[in-house]
């Protein structure tokens, strides 16, 4: 999978997704995967990233390629 992929139309990095999700900064991140998953709102292609938003915590992250919905399971 390619590091970066395209997001409500912007370039992003593993680690700017994770933030998009997130709504603020992250330590680190994986490689962003495609999820086995539709948008709930849009249908629209789903990304997982997994990343660590401190140091004790690491998180998977949802996010709709085409609109703004976003989720993320401790």
């Amino acid at each position: 999978m390619a590091d970066n992929r395209v997001v409500e139309g912007r370039m992003v990095t593993p680690k700017k997704l994770a933030e998009l999700i997130e709504g603020e900064s992250v330590m680190d991140a994986e490689p962003i995967e495609d999820a086995d998953r539709t948008c709930p709102e849009c249908d629209g292609s789903v990304l997982a990233v997994g990343y660590m938003p401190s140091v004790t915590a690491f998180v998977t992250g949802y996010k709709c390629q085409d609109c703004s919905w976003s989720e993320r399971e401790d």
